[in-house]
């Protein structure tokens, strides 16, 4: 019997395969970047606000400490955003006339809270709780980035599940001491510039880290990688 097909079928039949391979690849890579991508993150991007705040210009600026607008960042899971009355203490007083805080002083007239628009939003389905980070020594910019040079806020990191093993995986790369934690300009240890906790310098992050683990009573890595710690 004649042969049906050509020769060539079979070598077109392999390509074909191979073909379809490095296609699944490229388009699995393709998903991988795009879903890390601050189209989907939103990582380094302005949210339209209210009223155009100035990390900048406020902590920067005017050395405002960042517990002074979010209360309740210490003892509680959220680190709060201060009603409009707090804006006031300083704004019945200095720009009482300018157009751009008209929003601000509406609010106050009317009792109706300003919407922000939530910068930095986790899913429905992840735990976060400031207290607890801020209370192992995990400083605001660790996470939030250089807030304090931000003329409008964004979102430094991907907040994404890899991201945040990275830091539970290893706390000892990110943890500083407790008084620290709210300094924006706080360096890691070095030999130029030591860290002294308890009367130890330490010029190695490292060595500061491990301390800490066991100072602030640091959970294992088992537990705080556990997927209940976050998925509750």
């Amino acid at each position: 019997m004649s042969q049906i097909f050509h020769r060539s079928t079979n070598t077109l039949s392999r390509a074909t395969i191979f073909g379809a391979v490095f296609l699944i690849t490229a388009l699995g890579w393709m998903a991988y970047e795009v879903q890390g991508s601050p189209y989907v993150t939103y990582a380094g991007v302005r949210k339209t606000q209210p009223v155009p705040f100035s990390h900048q210009h406020h902590v920067t600026g005017l050395g405002i400490d960042c517990r002074y607008c979010h209360t309740s960042v210490e003892t509680s899971s959220f680190a709060g955003i201060p009603p409009t009355r707090t804006c006031m203490n300083c704004h019945s007083q200095i720009w009482t006339n300018a157009q751009l805080l008209e929003p601000v002083r509406a609010s106050y007239r009317s009792g109706q809270s300003l919407q922000w628009t939530r910068v930095n939003q986790l899913p429905d389905f992840v735990y976060f709780n400031h207290s607890i980070h801020v209370t192992k020594g995990v400083g605001c910019n660790t996470c939030h980035g250089p807030v304090d040079q931000m003329p409008l806020m964004y979102q430094q990191e991907s907040l994404q599940m890899e991201w945040c093993l990275g830091c539970h995986r290893a706390p000892e790369n990110v943890l500083r001491p407790r008084d620290q934690v709210f300094n924006m300009r706080y360096q890691q240890p070095t030999s130029a510039n030591p860290v002294v906790v308890d009367g130890v310098s330490y010029t190695d992050q490292m060595d500061l880290g491990r301390a800490l683990l066991k100072k602030y009573s640091v959970r294992s890595v088992a537990d705080i990688t556990s997927c209940s710690t976050c998925h509750r």
